[in-house]
C-alpha cells in the first residue's frame, strides 16, 4: 500500500511546496514493522528544527511493536485510538523542556518542540510513512509510567506506521481517511495586519 499524497487532492490557495500539503494525518496502517535505520530518520528531521537560543527542547520516548515497552505505550491511548493504534509500528510520545540548561524558563519550549514535531512528520509523509499525532491518552499515567519529570511538558503522543487500506480501520472512520478530510481555514481568517482581530 502506498501513502496517499495530499496534493493530489489537496488545492492551496497560494503557491506552497508539495512537501507541505503531501503530510496529512492518516490512521490506516498495516502492522508492519518500523525499523531503527527508519526511525532514526524521522528523529534526525526533529533534530534540524529551528529553536530559541538552540535550547533545543523537545524529547522523544518510544516503543517498537515488538519491543519490551509497546505494552506500557499502548496502554496509556484511550479506547478509541488503540482501534486502530494496534496496526502501529511505533508508538512515541513528544516532551518539551521547561527551562533551559541553567534552570531558567524558557517561554518557547512547546514552539520548538512543535517545530520538532513538525520536521518530524513531514520527514515520515516523505518517507511514504503514516505519522500521527494523538491527544487522546492519560497524561498522568504518561507521566508516572514512563518516569518523565515535572520540568517536561507532555506535549502528544505519536502513531507511526506503513500505510494500509482504509478497509482495516472501523467503518465510521473510514470516510476521514483520505487528505482532502481535514479542511483547513482561509489564511484571511488566522492572519491579522496591525492588530488582532476577532
Amino acid at each position: 500500500m502506498e501513502y496517499t499524497k495530499g496534493s493530489e487532492i489537496r488545492k492551496s490557495d497560494y503557491p506552497i511546496h508539495d512537501l507541505i500539503l503531501d503530510r496529512w494525518s492518516p490512521r490506516a496502517m498495516s502492522g508492519d514493522s518500523i525499523s531503527q535505520d527508519e526511525l532514526m530518520r524521522l528523529f534526525e528531521a526533529a533534530r534540524w528544527a529551528p529553536s530559541s537560543s538552540n535550547i533545543q527542547p523537545w524529547r522523544f520516548v518510544y516503543a517498537h511493536k515488538d519491543g519490551e515497552y509497546w505494552d506500557k505505550f499502548f496502554g496509556l491511548l484511550s479506547e478509541f485510538n488503540q482501534t486502530w493504534c494496534n496496526n502501529a509500528g511505533v508508538l512515541a510520545v513528544l516532551l518539551a523542556k521547561k527551562t533551559d540548561d541553567n534552570g531558567k524558563e524558557n517561554r518557547n519550549h512547546l514552539s520548538d518542540a512543535g517545530a520538532a514535531w513538525e520536521n518530524l512528520a513531514l520527514q515520515g509523509s516523505s518517507m511514504g510513512l503514516v505519522v500521527h499525532g494523538m491527544a487522546g491518552y492519560n497524561v498522568e499515567k504518561a507521566r508516572e509510567e514512563l518516569k518523565i519529570p515535572e520540568d517536561y511538558d507532555i506535549v502528544h503522543m505519536i502513531a507511526i506506521g506503513k500505510p494500509a487500506d482504509k478497509e482495516v480501520l472501523h467503518e465510521r472512520m473510514q470516510k476521514s481517511e483520505n487528505p482532502g478530510a481535514s479542511t483547513r481555514k482561509l489564511v484571511g481568517e488566522f492572519v491579522f495586519e496591525g492588530e488582532f482581530k476577532e
